[in-house]
Formats: structure tokens, C-alpha cells, sequence
């Protein structure tokens, strides 16, 4: 859903799930900035966002916090299994650069802030 106000009329719990609200304004946010967006399926799992434009690609998670190794390893580990060379991202309100491997760890205020490249 890319409507927050509609999915909190659906929901039944008055918290809002902060990765669900997080992962909708990156995904509003690629769309604004012209990218045809995808979910991509791994075996296990899932990539949040696979982004394309004009022959580009960008690989995207997004977590609201990196708050232990589980969920680290969780975000870089489905992107560390996609074998192209094509930019890696995840995406949380963090604000330490957790960045690995290649993959670039930003925290949502900045990357929403820099322009597109």
C-alpha cells in the first residue's frame, strides 16, 4: 500500500509499523525519481526494491533500525547473494554507517535529501 492514511484506516492496531511506513516512502520516493519498482524474489527470501531506469538497476532493503546482527545480517545478507555489480543499498533510520561488502548502508533523511545519481 502506498497510502499511509488508507492503511491506517484498515488497521486494527493504533501503532503504525514503522518498517511497513518506511519502506513506503522509499518506494514513493523511487517512483518520484522516474524508477520503474520491483520486488524481487530470492530463495530464501526477498529483496525489498529492485529499481530500474534507462538501463540502470539499484538494489534496495529497507529496515527501520539495524538493531542487532539478525537484522543486519538479514538486509546485507539478501543483498550480498545478487552476484551483478549493480549499486546495493539499505536503507534505515540509522545513523552509523553500517555500510559492507560493497553494499552502501544510508539513513533515510540523507538519501532522501541527496539528489538522484
Amino acid at each position: 500500500m502506498t497510502d499511509l492514511g488508507i492503511a491506517q484506516i484498515k488497521n486494527n492496531n493504533f501503532e503504525i509499523n514503522k518498517c511497513f511506513a518506511i519502506e513506503n516512502v522509499v518506494f514513493n520516493e523511487l517512483v518520484a525519481r522516474g524508477y520503474e519498482v520491483y520486488i524481487g524474489k530470492l530463495n530464501p527470501g526477498e529483496i525489498d526494491f529492485i529499481a530500474s531506469k534507462t538501463g540502470e538497476r539499484k538494489y534496495f532493503q529497507v529496515a527501520y533500525l539495524l538493531s542487532d546482527k539478525k537484522v543486519e545480517e538479514r538486509d546485507f545478507g539478501a543483498l550480498k547473494k545478487i552476484e551483478d555489480n549493480y549499486p546495493k543499498y539499505v536503507i534505515s533510520l540509522d545513523k552509523m554507517n553500517f555500510s559492507q561488502n560493497g553494499i552502501i548502508h544510508k539513513n533515510i533523511v540523507d538519501w532522501l535529501l541527496e539528489e538522484d545519481n
